[in-house]
């Protein structure tokens, strides 16, 4: 699928030694236990009294639930339980309490809570049994007397209600207030476009379904084995919700089957699951199907209106950039979806609008890179009719009007190399021998187009703390309660602990997935390594510091006239900078000092003070190359050069395959993801695999990554700022682009599926 070039160019660890420094190609450290099945997921914990839950769910989108029927439900053999609204476990009411660390405002939905019934899925019974079978057959007879009301999930034909959101999320940046004068200045420019740009709902299908495993010990403690991006969120949301101290509550996480932002928020099997072990005092599991899968949650349908205008050198004069999105009835969903046009180019005259429209659905939810995955390709796809209605090339059309610092904030970005990114993408994919005209290249029965697009996203930091212990064999214990959704948390953790005590990769083990590990953040928003990684070092730096003071009571005392900054720690040894023969084993120090084991912790904070100086962000610049059949409709991408510029990369070989996962996902954002509402229902229809499609192996061919150099110390000490969104942003829109360029004809929608692109 790719040349690998960078990878195959990086440093790699000396065969036998497993010495690592930061950046180098390392295979996963936990690869080997999840191909050969060590690894075990949320539904793969059986304790011995274990029972097992399966949701049943509404079949309409808005009424109430007037009663059930159970009866025959009940009489399955093996039946425990049927838990409703009437029968439940006592949960909190107050909005405050039931929220989880990353709700929207409103009021987060409650599974079965009460007799309200708001949209079509929504869980109305758990059947609770002693083999999945018999709880999956007794969920179908389960019956329920409904109340149905009229309902309404139809954006299009609520767009004039849309509404600014009033209260806002954490993390949501409203956009700012309008730059200049945008609506006169795009009168007046002599070149203009407007167009209006379509995106629809999208499904997260993470490889690993949802599930939960609620362990009761004999004393009431829960232990949980969540599907989930935080341990940590997931604990407090239970403790809250069925008002349990935390200290009767563990969430582990160890292995996560992929995420995207479907684990950000606890869905509701886990309180489902937790229900029913307090019920009925022992161990429950629930583990969502792929078609309750679809019950939860999505990326939101997004409709945006874009006018840009320049001079018919290409100098921006205007932009407007306006977006609505859907929400659902109880609370504001809100996206980063317009601030980017505002950021991305240098323009005096910028308006930008954000509104939602609220509907009888389930609250949207983050999906990677939410709201730059559709506000970047409206814009870059507008930038790039544009470029065709100034006939000027896309690329020099963005270098014109390249920022150099944000224009709307006016200040400077912590580091920017975007440039370097169109120049070595460029390069790399032969951007110089574009003809300029559509319908310019083709081969055999296909037409061929070369498009590309910038990508933005944010460079984050939070919060977290981190323990680094070393024994006296010499391994290293590293741990924080992080998550690993398969991005690589183990390995870029282990190799920053491992890099920074100078031992071998072997030695060190990190720990995560455990909510009572030091605290760390969700895992979302590429944050995970700028933020636990920072920490991580921070705790092998004191670590570090306190075996230094050590060395200094040696007999002989061969370090004592020596301060910190002139030892270094090398090969499993700490030892003088300039005499490296003066060294010591960091075992035999221990030994020296009488000690089995020496711990520090780490507690790290973002220097607010210095990062609110800068705008920090990743960028990226790809080009696509696509063939399109125009009798069938059908889009081929051939190939991809994809440069990101994401600060300095600490485990190539894991950013690597972020970066092409990420591509992979935009060519399947771009052509062939979409979950069809029919609205007469108000309900998903195409909830399932063989459906909802997704790319596929065919679909997939030359992904070239290339990883601009960069190093960002006010985004973190370590000079990273992250990858697992950068990777998706722009990929949809050049490839667009290079239908356009194919083809001549405009796709404005995605997915840009065969009947849209045989449109006339």
């Amino acid at each position: 699928m790719t040349d690998l070039i960078d990878a195959l160019n990086a440093p790699v660890a000396p065969a036998g030694t497993g010495y690592v420094t930061k950046g180098m190609s390392v295979s996963r450290v936990d690869g080997r236990d999840k191909v050969t099945g060590a690894a075990q997921y949320a539904a793969e914990h059986f304790p011995a009294d274990l029972a097992y839950g399966v949701v049943v769910n509404s079949s309409f989108a808005k009424g109430r639930i007037v009663g059930f029927d159970l009866e025959q439900a009940l009489a399955v053999p093996g039946v425990i339980e049927i838990i409703t609204h009437q029968n439940r476990p006592k949960m909190r009411a107050f909005d405050l309490s039931y929220k989880d660390m990353t709700a929207p405002s409103g009021s987060p939905f409650r599974p079965l809570y009460d007799e309200n019934v708001r949209y079509s899925g929504q869980p109305i019974a758990l059947v609770v049994a002693e083999t999945f079978e018999a709880a999956r057959y007794a969920s179908s007879l389960v019956r329920a007397e409904c109340a149905v009301e009229p309902h309404d999930t139809n954006l299009m034909n609520n767009l004039h209600r849309g509404y600014k959101p009033s209260r806002l999320k954490a993390g949501y940046s409203p956009p700012p207030a309008e730059r200049g004068h945008a609506d006169a200045a795009y009168e007046a420019a002599p070149v203009k476009i407007a167009a209006t740009y379509y995106n629809a709902v999208e499904h997260h299908n993470p490889l690993e379904p949802f599930a939960s495993t609620v362990i009761r010990d004999a004393d009431g403690h829960l232990t949980i084995y969540d599907k989930t991006q935080s341990s940590q969120n997931s604990r407090w949301y239970v403790s809250h919700v069925f008002g349990l101290s935390k200290k009767k509550v563990t969430v582990r996480n160890p292995y996560v089957g992929g995420a995207f932002g479907s684990g950000l928020r606890p869905q509701y099997q886990l309180p489902l699951a937790v229900m029913a072990a307090l019920k009925l005092k022992r161990s429950v599991r629930v583990v969502l199907t792929r078609q309750q899968m679809f019950t939860f949650g999505h990326r939101p349908e997004t409709v945006q209106h874009l006018k840009l205008a320049a001079e018919r050198d290409g100098t921006l004069r205007a932009i407007v950039h306006e977006a609505i999105a859907e929400t659902s009835r109880i609370e504001d969903y809100v996206e980063v979806v317009v601030n980017w046009s505002g950021q991305l180019y240098t323009c005096d005259n910028v308006r930008l609008g954000y509104r939602l429209v609220d509907l009888d659905q389930y609250t949207p939810i983050d999906m990677r890179a939410p709201g730059a995955a559709h506000g970047v390709h409206a814009l870059e796809v507008a930038m790039d009719e544009l470029a065709y209605a100034l006939n000027m090339d896309p690329l020099a059309l963005r270098l014109k009007n390249y920022a150099e610092r944000d224009p709307m904030k006016d200040l400077p970005y912590s580091t920017k190399e975007l440039r370097a990114c169109y120049e070595q993408a460029a390069a790399r994919f032969g951007w110089s021998r574009r003809p300029m005209a559509p319908r310019s290249m083709q081969e055999g029965t296909e037409l061929v187009g070369w498009g590309m697009a910038t990508g933005q996203w944010d460079a984050m930091q939070m919060f977290a703390r981190a323990s680094a212990v070393l024994h006296a064999d010499g391994r290293l214990v590293v741990s924080s309660a992080a998550t690993d959704i398969g991005t690589g948390t183990y390995t870029v953790m282990s190799m920053i602990a491992a890099a920074a005590m100078g031992l071998e990769l072997e030695k060190v083990t990190f720990q995560l997935g455990d909510s009572t590990l030091p605290v760390a953040p969700i895992e979302g928003g590429s944050s995970h390594v700028t933020t636990v990684g920072s920490a991580v070092e921070g705790a092998c730096e004191k670590l570090q510091k306190r075996l230094y003071k050590m060395a200094k009571s040696l007999p002989g005392k061969p370090f004592a006239q020596y301060r910190f900054r002139d030892v270094e720690f090398v090969q499993g040894h700490m030892r003088l900078r300039q005499n490296p023969s003066a060294s010591v084993e960091l075992p035999a120090l221990l030994a020296a000092a009488g000690e089995t084991r020496v711990e520090e912790k780490y507690l790290l904070l973002p220097n607010v003070l210095k990062q609110k100086k800068y705008v920090r962000a990743t960028h990226s610049a790809v080009f696509a190359e696509v063939k399109v059949d125009e009798t069938f409709g059908t889009v081929r991408v051939t190939r991809v050069v994809s440069a990101i510029a994401a600060g300095r990369i600490m485990s190539l070989k894991t950013a690597h395959s972020q970066v092409t996962g990420a591509v992979v996902w935009g060519i399947s954002e771009a052509l062939h993801e979409a979950t069809w509402a029919d609205h007469k229902l108000g309900r998903f229809m195409n909830h399932n695999l063989s459906e909802y499609h997704v790319a596929v192996n065919a679909d997939i061919h030359d992904i070239d990554v290339i990883f601009v150099d960069e190093d960002d110390r006010i985004v973190s000490r370590l000079g990273a700022k992250g990858v697992g969104e950068i990777g998706i942003v722009g990929v949809s829109a050049a490839i667009c682009n290079a239908i356009y360029h194919a083809t001549g004809k405009r796709v404005r929608s995605t997915p840009m599926t065969p009947d849209r692109v045989m449109a006339d």
